[in-house]
């Protein structure tokens, strides 16, 4: 078994994309012969998160602690150095295949109670292509007997076309940033620089930022990386008021890359509880998002 399990491959016309069965991460995405998501061999663990869904929460959460309902939960301490617990808890998990079709997966993966984590929660994500790109559906249904706050989130690492990371341009929908220390946020929300949403030049800027207020334009949040060979759009519904945007400069066989990380709540949310969403026994919430060529 490969380290991300199956390979399954959606395509309409020139748009195709390759899912994995473990972790329902996003491998790959072209547009023709462009490429719009970095990507990495089927043969390795997804480097630095790429491609992840993360489900119950996205980022990090301080040594794993938070508190439901009055007693403290401690979670498994997924990033160890740091000593957090960090992107929920599905990332290493095989996924289900509920329904495919050529163009279109939906993958099911259950979240059982757990150390740290108190309420089951009954989890898919639909993959589809068409002319228009990517869309991205996610469902998390409470099965169990009590209300539970979480947080949605992807890990996408974009690419427009074959153009350097540095050769390219970032525009974001946010309107602020969250300092963080160490990626935990260490001060209130403060007012983006006035560049990101015009459009920063990404040469020299090395980014490991939580941004949120994002504001929707025409029902949608879009951000948009753009270079010399055209643009590639990530656009989300309002549920996806924040954006986490990352700049290693190590991606395997690419060096510079740029994650553009959608999630309806920041860094440590399950202790500010600032975006959170709940969901009650039964019920069921949904938000989408998507990349496009532009």
């Amino acid at each position: 078994m490969p380290p991300t399990g199956e390979q399954f491959t959606i395509r309409s016309g020139e748009v195709e994309a390759v899912v994995t069965e473990v972790g329902a991460g996003l491998r790959a995405l072209t547009a023709g012969r462009r490429a719009l998501v970095e990507t990495f061999g089927a043969d390795v663990r997804p480097p630095r998160g790429a491609g992840a869904v993360l489900v119950p929460w996205p980022n990090r959460t301080a040594g794993g602690r938070w508190t439901w309902e009055g007693t403290r939960q401690q979670l498994a301490l997924s990033e160890p150095a740091a000593g957090n617990a960090i992107h929920g808890l599905l990332r290493h998990v095989p996924y289900r295949v509920v329904e495919r079709d050529g163009a279109a997966i939906v993958l099911g993966a259950v979240v059982p109670p757990q150390p740290g984590w108190p309420v089951p929660l009954d989890t898919t994500v639909r993959f589809a292509v068409d002319a228009d790109g990517l869309t991205v559906t996610h469902a998390v249904t409470n099965v169990g007997t009590a209300p539970v706050p979480f947080g949605v989130g992807a890990h996408p690492y974009l690419r427009a076309g074959d153009a350097a990371t540095d050769d390219c341009t970032l525009t974001l929908a946010a309107t602020t940033v969250l300092p963080l220390r160490d990626g935990l946020p260490s001060g209130p929300e403060e007012p983006i620089d006035p560049a990101l949403r015009a459009g920063l030049a990404l040469r020299g800027v090395e980014l490991d930022h939580a941004f949120g207020g994002a504001e929707p334009v025409d029902g949608r949040v879009r951000h948009r990386l753009s270079g010399p060979d055209g643009a590639v759009e990530l656009w989300a519904d309002p549920a996806f008021g924040w954006v986490q945007v990352f700049t290693p400069d190590d991606h395997p066989g690419r060096g510079r890359a740029i994650a553009v990380e959608p999630m309806t709540c920041p860094p440590d949310a399950l202790n500010s509880g600032t975006g959170l969403l709940v969901v009650a026994p039964g019920e069921t919430w949904t938000g989408s998002w998507g990349i496009a060529p532009r």
